[in-house]
């Protein structure tokens, strides 16, 4: 289907991952058909299109990491592939009539906000549109992190990142690096190292790591799930419960997470049996401060005679032979870049221009800061999915997502009770007092006190990613859009726009705005 010059439709979504596509199934379901999502690449699935490398699989367990609207009573295991993950993303996609709505090949190049039509303006890498609302689900874990290593572009072997695995390319007997130790390093060592001749893992700082309860889901709970469907809602009701239990002890008293301490040093302890090993991935601080990661298979990979762990990041590359800050030198076929992604100054950013002139990136340089994780001060009608500090660490980020989508169905509703011509601009009192709240219950966090370096924390050392509470808190707090906390722009003048939205339902027209002046 063809772009139109012109296009103007009421929400424009970036991204078709989780984000993106719950928030094109919210807008059907509030009655708003007139919107498109734009996606990068050639098919929908975010992160679980994208990481695609060996062993790759969800550390949270299916039936919590699913939308609540939208069941699988099918899920084969208790922790889910990839391939199953973005399979059920398609389903999603199919079984809520989303596709009409995908603008697939649509790499958004540049937005940016008219003050008088009070829209924005779209560039997208095929034609340019405009949209009253924008709703920004690119995520955080998009866009890969590569290090500036000197001597790397000089490396005669194959270079990738974790997550633009190259599938074409043999690893059989080659001698592999593995530069970091995440949550994509722990579940790649394992399924690679049967078949390399070498694998060297360069480690900055090990992770914790505790066993992966992972098993099938038999075909009798499978047929129960689809049987009586109050079933599998009350798994993941009960899995959802087990996670808000424990959250105080990330935010509130560490010293409780001591048992979970335990519990990963049994864990490294039951494979590795080499004392200069154990101690090279025995963690200095407290367990939860970084990601905790989970499996079964990782410490035993590490045990085996072709594979050597270097407790030192890479310095340098020299030819074929990579040197690790501590003079270790490795000599390799094969670099693979397990080293995360931009999180904290997420390249869209750089792409949105707000009211004042300046991209998101600008004013996000001294940190990240959004109301409730949804919007910022200086770009109006403009939300994120998984924003600043909605992130989690021991539950699913589908919950997070859920609670923004009702903030969002409910901006929409107070955009419609307002009328044609206004937009809604986040004030910045209420984003820095709802940024201070927050940073102030941080403090107490295992992120923050937990003596360690993680991605979590932004260059000036603040934590702008981790949501320091429940999921039920979060989703009070963004049951409804409390408009005090927004100025309400109006436009004194209208006009018609040039086009309309192709493969839409039931669109009304809309008008732009000229002119625009601020309510008091």
């Amino acid at each position: 289907m063809g772009q139109q010059q012109h296009e103007h439709v009421r929400v424009a979504v970036i991204g078709s991952g989780f984000g993106g596509l719950g928030a094109a199934v919210r807008l059907r379901r509030e009655g708003i058909t007139d919107f498109v999502v734009l996606e990068r690449a050639d098919s929908v699935g975010g992160t679980w299109r994208d990481n695609s490398y060996p062993g790759c699989a969800c550390d949270v367990p299916s039936h919590l990491y699913s939308f609540s609207f939208a069941p699988n009573p099918d899920w084969p295991r208790t922790f889910s592939g990839q391939e199953h993950i973005r399979a059920y993303l398609e389903h999603v996609t199919d079984t809520f009539r989303l596709r009409p709505h995908l603008r697939l090949g649509h790499e958004v190049l540049m937005m940016r906000w008219d003050t008088e039509e009070l829209r924005w303006e779209i560039e997208t890498s095929q034609g340019t549109l405009t949209a009253d609302v924008v709703v920004s689900a690119t995520g955080p874990l998009s866009d890969p992190k590569t290090p500036d290593v000197p001597g790397l572009a000089g490396f005669p072997g194959k270079v990738f990142h974790s997550a633009r695995w190259d599938h074409d390319y043999d690893l059989t007997g080659k001698r592999v690096a593995m530069i970091g130790t995440g949550a994509s390093a722990i579940q790649i060592v394992p399924s690679i190292q049967p078949k390399v001749a070498g694998l060297t893992l360069f480690q900055r700082t090990p992770p914790w790591v505790v066993p992966r309860m992972d098993r099938k889901i038999s075909g009798a709970e499978r047929w129960l799930h689809r049987q009586l469907p109050f079933t599998s809602a009350a798994r993941r009701g009960l899995l959802w419960g087990i996670r808000e239990l424990q959250v105080q002890a990330f935010t509130k008293r560490p010293n409780e997470l001591g048992l979970v301490e335990q519990l990963a040093k049994a864990n490294m302890r039951k494979a590795i049996k080499d004392p200069e090993l154990l101690a090279k991935l025995t963690p200095s601080y407290r367990i939860g401060c970084k990601r905790i990661l989970l499996s079964s298979t990782y410490y035993p990979a590490l045990a085996q005679p072709n594979v050597d762990v270097v407790a030192s990041g890479l310095k340098e590359v020299r030819g074929s032979t990579l040197v690790a800050a501590d003079g270790t030198e490795t000599e390799a076929d094969v670099i693979v870049f397990g080293t995360g992604f931009h999180v904290t100054d997420m390249p869209i950013a750089e792409r949105v221009v707000g009211a004042e002139g300046i991209t998101l990136a600008e004013a996000w340089k001294d940190g990240m800061e959004s109301l409730r994780g949804a919007t910022a001060a200086g770009f109006p009608n403009w939300m994120t999915i998984i924003g600043p500090n909605t992130g989690l660490g021991n539950s699913s980020m589908i919950l997070m997502i859920e609670s923004q989508l009702n903030y969002l169905a409910d901006y929409m509703r107070q955009l419609n009770l307002l009328g044609e011509g206004f937009a809604l601009a986040a004030r910045p009192s209420s984003v820095h007092a709802w940024n201070r709240r927050v940073q102030e219950r941080m403090k107490r966090t295992v992120w923050n006190t937990g003596g360690c370096t993680s991605w979590y924390l932004d260059a000036s050392g603040r934590n702008t990613t981790i949501w320091p509470g429940t999921t039920t808190e979060f989703r009070s707090a963004t049951r409804h859009v409390d408009l005090a906390e927004y100025e309400v722009i109006r436009a004194a003048a209208r006009r018609k726009p040039v086009g309309t939205a192709a493969g839409t339902e039931g669109r009304k027209s809309a008008k732009g705005t000229k002119g625009a002046e601020a309510v008091a």
